[in-house]
């Protein structure tokens, strides 16, 4: 079992050790070792690692801007927003996932807590009305819904409101 004292979330750098990261899906591994540093470098997305002093990483996530179509969200929150926005800004949390060895370990909720925070505190400088992410699977979809992700109606993504983040940092 492996100490949360002993982790930190920081962003990604050369320095991690990702080549042995094993989530249980190959595209989410395979994206660690091979594709998250170019994606930084490049500005498509910026990762975030939770690793111990060892560098070995234990779970990441991305995140990077996006937008989604007026029409996606739900007619109770689309009636409410400006018919002039053809596609609404909102803050993808591309990929989140934690390595088998410490899985159980409610690391994923840590990741999910902190990809909410940093999402929030940026909608100081950038507008986004809410976190969406595309869950990879039936399994990824139950962890969202447990955590009040709402459906966006084409029914891939999922969204939580930033109204709903800020409320949940301000308890």
């Amino acid at each position: 079992m492996t100490n949360l004292t002993e982790m930190i979330i920081t962003d990604l750098k050369n320095e991690h050790i990702r080549k042995d990261f094993q989530c249980g899906n190959e595209l989410l591994n395979r994206y660690l070792a091979q594709q998250a540093r170019q994606d930084v470098s490049r500005g498509l997305s910026a990762c975030f690692v939770l690793a111990g002093e060892n560098l070995i990483v234990k779970g990441y996530y991305t995140l990077s801007s996006c937008s989604d179509k007026l029409e996606s969200f739900p007619e109770e929150l689309a009636k409410r927003l400006p018919k002039s926005y053809n596609s609404i800004p909102t803050t993808l949390l591309g990929r989140l996932a934690c390595d088998i060895s410490v899985k159980g370990q409610r690391y994923g909720e840590i990741l999910l807590i902190d990809a909410l925070k940093r999402s929030l505190e940026t909608t100081t400088s950038i507008g986004s009305l809410a976190v969406v992410v595309d869950p990879i699977d039936e399994q990824a979809r139950s962890f969202y819904q447990k955590y009040e992700f709402i459906e966006l109606v084409n029914g891939t993504r999922m969204f939580l409101p930033m109204k709903t983040i800020k409320r949940l940092f301000a308890e």
